[in-house]
């Protein structure tokens, strides 16, 4: 069977609820409180990749896809990964406004309208079902006027479901995002994409990322 936004599978609306009780109540295995939970912050290692997107396409708006509670737009003096100091995200980057978007929070649950310069999501696309995928991407896809930014971990998460599952529900090797990324993309010609895939070795240490790109501007 083929999924969709009007007909998600099963499992995407059961995960769905799943978030849903984990931003209000926080994530019980690990005794994470609900302010701290899916908080957004996974933003900010891949804010100066972002902001190279951002000036080579000229974008003026943004659509963070699973925003998370949107704090990393509040934060003041943040930190970038390069060392950098900034007054703020939006600030840092120099658009004129970002716009969330997270289907597990009421804030930011309602789907956008119309298309934005450039769409981002990190830290998502692994917690959505594998059968869903497609859908998903090209949703972000057709959100997009100028450019997609993806990042996807390829290891289990931490963090567990209310259920005790693991948060990461699909575990593909980054080859295998590229071509999911690449028959999707085939059919917006003309949106630069870049996808980052982060891998571990089988002790759980970090062994780095492929960054993943194709598209023309």
């Amino acid at each position: 069977m083929t999924f969709s936004r009007a007909n998600p599978s099963p499992r995407y609306r059961a995960l769905l609820e799943s978030y849903r009780t984990m931003h209000a109540e926080g994530e019980k295995f690990m005794n994470v409180p609900p302010a701290e939970t899916f908080p957004g912050f996974t933003l900010l290692p891949e804010a100066h990749h972002i902001k190279r997107l951002i000036d080579r396409t000229g974008a003026l708006n943004v659509l963070d896809y699973g925003s998370g509670k949107g704090r990393q737009y509040d934060a003041r003096g943040v930190r970038l990964a390069t060392g950098e100091v900034v007054e703020s995200i939006v600030d840092y980057w120099g658009v004129d406004y970002v716009h969330c978007y997270d289907p597990s929070l009421p804030k930011y649950w309602k789907l956008p309208e119309g298309r934005f310069h450039g769409v981002i999501s990190t830290d998502v696309l692994e917690h959505c079902p594998e059968d869903d995928l497609p859908w998903i991407v090209a949703e972000m896809f057709a959100y997009a006027e100028r450019f997609l930014y993806a990042t996807v971990a390829c290891f289990p998460a931490k963090k567990r479901l209310p259920s005790g599952e693991n948060a990461h529900c699909t575990i593909r090797p980054p080859a295998w995002w590229e071509d999911l990324f690449q028959r999707v993309a085939a059919s917006s010609p003309g949106i630069y994409w870049e996808l980052s895939a982060s891998v571990r070795t089988a002790d759980g240490a970090a062994a780095g990322e492929e960054r993943l790109k194709a598209g023309a501007r």
